[in-house]
């Protein structure tokens, strides 16, 4: 048995519209394919994020995964999430590796921020 590379990861979602315009607005992903409020497509660069609505009144299960951003700049990019509303639920470091924040996106998944620490050639 053949296993590929990983296609996309997906986040359960109560309303498609809200997190569809969070990941495209807030995150700057462009949407891929949407198909009603069942499912949606991002391009998240080497793989998609792809968001998967609920059945109405299903509650959204957390839990699992989460999808790591790169940044160039932490500090730049926390402030321009809280300037769209986004708190951060975490931050830490882990040193000569990187800095982190950790932050909800409306259906409370998380979702990380990352700086790598710069590398020294051996």
């Amino acid at each position: 048995m053949t296993i590929g590379p990983i296609d996309h990861v997906y986040y359960m979602v109560q309303d498609m519209d809200r997190a569809v315009r969070f990941y495209q607005d807030v995150l700057g992903l462009r949407l891929l394919r949407r198909d009603d409020s069942f499912w949606a497509e991002l391009d998240g660069g080497s793989i998609r994020l792809a968001l998967h609505g609920t059945r109405e009144g299903a509650p959204v299960e957390r839990g699992g995964a989460v999808a790591a951003f790169r940044v160039d700049d932490l500090e730049e990019a926390t402030v321009g999430l809280k300037e769209h509303g986004v708190e951060p639920a975490h931050q830490g470091e882990v040193e000569g590796y990187g800095r982190f924040v950790l932050f909800p996106d409306p259906d409370g998944n998380l979702i990380e921020i990352i700086e790598y620490a710069p590398r020294e050639e051996p």
